[in-house]
């Protein structure tokens, strides 16, 4: 059966290897099914929850769209677009916001770590993004979102207010309830210098993460200089959740190869983790130096990323905007 896919990536700039592996690689995999219908899109809108250089705004949108071209997703295949670019988002959030209970949107987690103990500093954008979260869904009909852990409750949230629309307009399945795509493998990249916190952008040493944009000797580097223990690597999958880096490191092989970690511990078992390293930086430097080359390459060629960007926009105003018609139809516009 085919499937409707909806998936965005927020255009942060400098995406690494957890964008990579956590999403990215998956949205791939998805785009390269004949059967699937995907639409991919550079969040932009919920960018701006929080201060943005407008410039460097412009540019982390181009480098989000040229990291997914580099990664392999085709632009001819699937909708890729900008959200800003499609006013659809913005007008059916504010209608599902009325169909949305603040009691729901109180127990977001998320909401909670990002705004910290100053929540009261905290924009009204950032509170309420996951009600435009579900307006980029709900607009496509999509019947698939893939989700990691971070986004799950913000899915179930997503599944709550179409629920809630369909049984207070009575229009039976109007909004079709997404399901969510949870990768069952390895898919939470932790950093490189500290195994229980998850790898990102913000962390300030950049030896904690691989940049898609590292090349060689970086990557090398930056796995020659990872954390890990002082033992040799485990002879089980047991052992891995006591050595929180020597599980980050495995997972990510694992992944990097379609593999799984048990037979990545049987394959080093007992061996030193200067063998296991060596290892880690060929498949790293093999799997992500030609995205990184394809990445700076794209970045030259702004006009080309701008035209994908407005076909793309074009492709999915058509499809929203009659969505939006309808959903104004129902509530008596």
């Amino acid at each position: 059966m085919s499937k409707k896919i909806f998936s965005g990536v927020q255009p942060t700039g400098n995406l690494h290897l957890g964008n990579y592996l956590g999403a990215i690689k998956n949205f791939v995999n998805l785009d390269n099914d004949k059967e699937n219908e995907c639409i991919f899109c550079v969040v932009d809108l919920h960018a701006i929850t929080v201060n943005q250089d407008p410039k460097k705004l412009r540019d982390n949108i181009r480098e989000t769209l040229a990291t997914f071209i580099a990664s392999g997703i085709d632009p001819k295949k699937s909708i890729i677009f900008n959200q800003s670019k499609v006013s659809a988002h913005s007008e059916a959030a504010w209608i599902l916001s009325c169909v949305a209970r603040m009691g729901w949107l109180n127990r977001m987690t998320q909401f909670k770590e990002k705004a910290g103990k100053d929540k009261e500093k905290a924009s009204v954008g950032l509170y309420s993004y996951p009600v435009l979260m579900a307006a980029d869904i709900l607009l496509y009909d999509t019947t698939h979102v893939p989700v990691g852990d971070d986004q799950k409750q913000h899915l179930e949230l997503c599944r709550d207010i179409a629920q809630k629309f369909n049984n207070d307009f009575k229009v039976g399945n109007f909004f079709h309830v997404p399901e969510p795509l949870i990768k069952k493998e390895f898919s939470r990249i932790m950093s490189l210098k500290d195994g229980t916190k998850k790898m990102s952008k913000s962390e300030l040493s950049d030896l904690s993460r691989i940049n898609l944009k590292d090349n060689k000797e970086e990557i090398v580097n930056k796995i020659k200089k990872a954390k890990t223990d002082s033992l040799p690597l485990p002879t089980s999958v047991v052992e891995l959740e006591k050595r929180p880096e020597a599980k980050n490191l495995i997972g990510i092989y694992a992944s990097l190869l379609n593999s799984n970690s048990e037979k990545i511990v049987k394959e080093f078992s007992g061996k030193n983790f200067s063998d296991f390293k060596e290892s880690l930086s060929q498949v790293l430097v093999e799997k992500i130096n030609p995205i990184s080359n394809e990445i700076k390459k794209l970045l030259n060629e702004k006009k080309y990323l701008d035209a994908i960007l407005l076909e793309g926009s074009e492709k999915a105003d058509e499809k929203a905007s009659k969505k939006l018609k309808k959903i104004q139809e129902i509530v008596g516009f």
